[in-house]
C-alpha cells in the first residue's frame, strides 16, 4: 500500500505538467502520455482503495472476504488503458491529415522529466508486481508510461534535428500498440480468475497424480483448482481411500495438504474423505447394489 500511495503522488504530480508541456508545445504524443497518465491516476487510486479493501476480514456474507476487488480493479486497469490506446491512435491518425506545428525543446524537456518520474514510480512497484495482480496492474501502466515518454523523446529529437513533424504521431501510435498488449495479458489473466480457470503454472493431472501417490489414497474425483485472488490458491475435491475409522482421517488429510502446499502452493484445501465400498457391510438395498460411502470432510 506504501508503494502505491508513493506511485500515486508521484504520477499525479507530472500528469499536470504533461498536460501543461503538450498545451504549450502542441505534441499529441506529449497529451497521449499525460491522458496515460491520468488513467495511471485513476488506476493507482483504484488499486489502492482495492489492497484496502482486500484485507478485510471474512464476514458471514463474504466468506472468502474481498480478496477478488483486486482482481475486479485490475480487469478495470486493463479495459482503460485499452481505451485510452485507441483514443491515440484516432487522433494521431487525424494528425496525418492536418499536421500541427510542434515546439520539441518543451516536448523534450516535459517527456524527460517525465521518464524520471516513470522510472521512480516503477522501481517502486516492481517488487510486489511479481505476486500482486492488482499491484501488476499499476505495474503495466508506469510501464506504459515509460514507454511513451521514451517515445515522446524520441519524437521530439526527430523534429528537432529533422524537421519531422510526422514524428509526433507514428510514435504515438507505436506507444498505444505497445499499451494495448500489456492490457490484453492483464484483462486475459484477470478474466480467467473472474471465471476460475485453474492457475496457468498447475497442471490438474499433476495434482491428482500427487494426491494418488499417498498413501492409503485410492482414487481422487471431483476435484477443482482455482485462484481466490493473486498468489491465493483453493482446491476442492473427494479423495476414496482404504476404509478405515473416521478418526484416523487425520493423518491422511494432513499428508494430501502438505504435499499440496510444498509442491503447487495451493494453501487453502476442502477435501471430502470417502471409503471404498465395503462388502461386509450390507451394501445390498432392495436387491441392487449401492456403493456405501463413509465419509469426513476437512477445510484447511
Amino acid at each position: 500500500m506504501k508503494a502505491l500511495k508513493f506511485a500515486l503522488i508521484i504520477t499525479a504530480g507530472f500528469a499536470l505538467v504533461e498536460v501543461i508541456g503538450g498545451i504549450m508545445s502542441g505534441s499529441l504524443a506529449l497529451l497521449g502520455d499525460a491522458g496515460h497518465m491520468f488513467t495511471d491516476v485513476l488506476a493507482l487510486g483504484m488499486s489502492l482503495g482495492a489492497a484496502m479493501i482486500a484485507g478485510r476480514a471474512a464476514t458471514d456474507k463474504h466468506t472468502f472476504g474481498l480478496l477478488r476487488a483486486e482482481i475486479l480493479v485490475a480487469l478495470v486497469n486493463g479495459i482503460a488503458l485499452v481505451g485510452v490506446s485507441l483514443l491515440v491512435i484516432r487522433e494521431a491518425i487525424t494528425r496525418f491529415y492536418d499536421p500541427m506545428e510542434i515546439d520539441s525543446t518543451v516536448m523534450l524537456i516535459v517527456a524527460i522529466v517525465g521518464l524520471g518520474a516513470n522510472l521512480v514510480g516503477i522501481k517502486v512497484l516492481e517488487h510486489g508486481s511479481k505476486d500482486n495482480l492488482n499491484v501488476r496492474g499499476a505495474f503495466l501502466h508506469m510501464m506504459g508510461d515509460m514507454l511513451s515518454s521514451v517515445g515522446v523523446i524520441i519524437a521530439a529529437l526527430l523534429i528537432y534535428l529533422f524537421d519531422w513533424q510526422a514524428a509526433d504521431p507514428v510514435i504515438s501510435i507505436g506507444i498505444a500498440i505497445v499499451i494495448m498488449v500489456g492490457a490484453y495479458r492483464l484483462i486475459a489473466q484477470s478474466v480467467s480468475i473472474l471465471l476460475e480457470a485453474v492457475p496457468s503454472h498447475i497442471d490438474l493431472k499433476e495434482v491428482e497424480k500427487a494426491m494418488m501417490g499417498v498413501e492409503d489414497v485410492v482414487s481422487v474425483h471431483d476435484l477443482h483448482v482455482w485462484t481466490l485472488t493473486s498468489g491465493v490458491y483453493s482446491l476442492s475435491g473427494h479423495v476414496i481411500v482404504n476404509d478405515r475409522d473416521v478418526s484416523s482421517c487425520s493423518p491422511v488429510l494432513r499428508e494430501l495438504e502438505e504435499v499440496l502446499e510444498e509442491r503447487f502452493h495451493i494453501d487453502h484445501t476442502t477435501i471430502q474423505l470417502e471409503t471404498e465400498a465395503c462388502p461386509l457391510n450390507g451394501c445390498r438395498l432392495n436387491g441392487r447394489d449401492k456403493d456405501h460411502h463413509d465419509h469426513c470432510d476437512h477445510d484447511h
